[in-house]
């Protein structure tokens, strides 16, 4: 039996099993064995000299963040890109015009942003139909996802991208689950959890590691989570990527359901052949990169205010900014000067650990 026909057999299981107490264990057992084939499926082992199944395109990864474009076939990505970037992607009224991985070059705020106009995915992508793993492999490499949708076309299609995504290990708009998995030599399988009554059990848990071949390791969960996050912790190979669900062709729907569409989470509605709202739709990818810029001070000049230094902000430590600029900079460093949010006074004399704001000036001083 193929490896398609096996996890179709397990999710027509899943979808006639009834989720209760007494079947969760049962359950858990199934994701564990869905997650393990989707992995075989997507990287079967002993390949031949072909690469690996979920091989992505060749585009070099340039600027400070990057921005995917995901959507079915026709819904506007091409057209979008050409207003963005200025860079040419071919758009026409037929299907498929898009072939292979466009990029181009946003900058706003002083900050790089490239965008990568993937082509269309189609039901069913994330088991090899048409190219969608090279997309879905290419969107895991992303900072950010705009899933473009015509707001002519059912709203189902939002749940089709959304189930191929994570079938590829790609979780939209997540935090990663605060649980606790430590594999030990004996004493067995430990659960605990700091909630109260959880989703799941210790039988659960004993479920979904006995498929791994785990019987003896320590699992706490901070919080009350589903079956699939124990199983993504244990694959260890999901991503989490904060997505926006750009609305395209709004100039065609009325404003009352403009308005009605306006209200849902991660929306952006958007004419990308009218150049409608696309300043807001920069500004929302800005928000949602979550990144800082950092301004650099050459002793005895002015600050450079052209070319700032861009971190995430969950790295934007003065040891991150100096490894930005250059990976041999920090082992000569001997302390930094800061101007801005982040300091007490100013200049504040700061060590490699201090935490940088956005549009703090940085002067680093070596040694000698």
């Amino acid at each position: 039996m193929s490896v398609m026909s096996r996890i179709a057999d397990i999710e027509n299981e899943m979808g006639r099993t009834q989720k209760n107490k007494n079947t969760m264990g049962h359950l858990c057992l199934l994701k564990a064995k869905l997650a393990k084939l989707r992995r075989e499926l997507l990287d079967p082992a002993g390949g031949g000299g072909g690469g690996k199944g979920g091989d992505g395109f060749d585009v070099n990864k340039v600027g400070d963040a990057r921005v995917g474009f995901m959507g079915f076939p026709s819904v506007g990505k091409s057209t979008l890109l050409t207003k963005l970037t200025g860079t040419f992607s071919e758009a026409a009224g037929y299907e498929f015009t898009t072939l292979t991985c466009i990029p181009g070059i946003v900058r706003y705020r002083g900050a790089k942003i490239q965008m990568l106009d993937l082509p269309g995915i189609i039901e069913g992508a994330k088991d090899g139909k048409g190219r969608g793993r090279q997309v879905i492999s290419t969107a895991r490499t992303c900072n950010l996802i705009l899933v473009i949708l015509d707001c002519l076309k059912p709203l189902s299609h939002k749940k089709i991208i959304e189930k191929e995504l994570e079938g590829f290990g790609i979780r939209l708009n997540k935090r990663p689950p605060n649980i606790t998995f430590r594999k030990k030599d004996k004493g067995g399988i430990h659960f605990s959890c700091a909630v109260k009554d959880p989703k799941i059990d210790l039988e659960s848990v004993k479920a979904v590691c006995s498929e791994y071949r785990i019987h003896n390791a320590d699992v706490f969960m901070a919080e009350d989570y589903e079956p699939d996050d124990l199983v993504d912790v244990i694959e260890g190979n999901c991503v989490y990527i904060p997505a926006i669900y750009v609305v395209n062709k709004i100039d065609q729907i009325t404003l009352e359901e403009l308005e009605l569409m306006d209200r849902l989470p991660h929306y952006c509605p958007i004419c990308a052949f009218l150049e409608w709202n696309l300043d807001g739709l920069v500004e929302m990818c800005w928000d949602y990169l979550d990144m800082t810029r950092i301004y650099t001070k050459p002793k005895g000049k002015l600050p450079d205010f052209s070319e700032p230094v861009v971190l995430h902000k969950a790295r934007c430590s003065v040891e991150d900014f100096c490894t930005k600029i250059h990976k041999t900079l920090i082992r000569d460093f001997k302390y930094a000067l800061v101007w801005g949010l982040s300091a007490k006074h100013r200049p504040q004399r700061v060590g490699k650990d201090h935490i940088l704001c956005d549009e703090d000036i940085v002067q680093i001083i070596k040694k000698i």
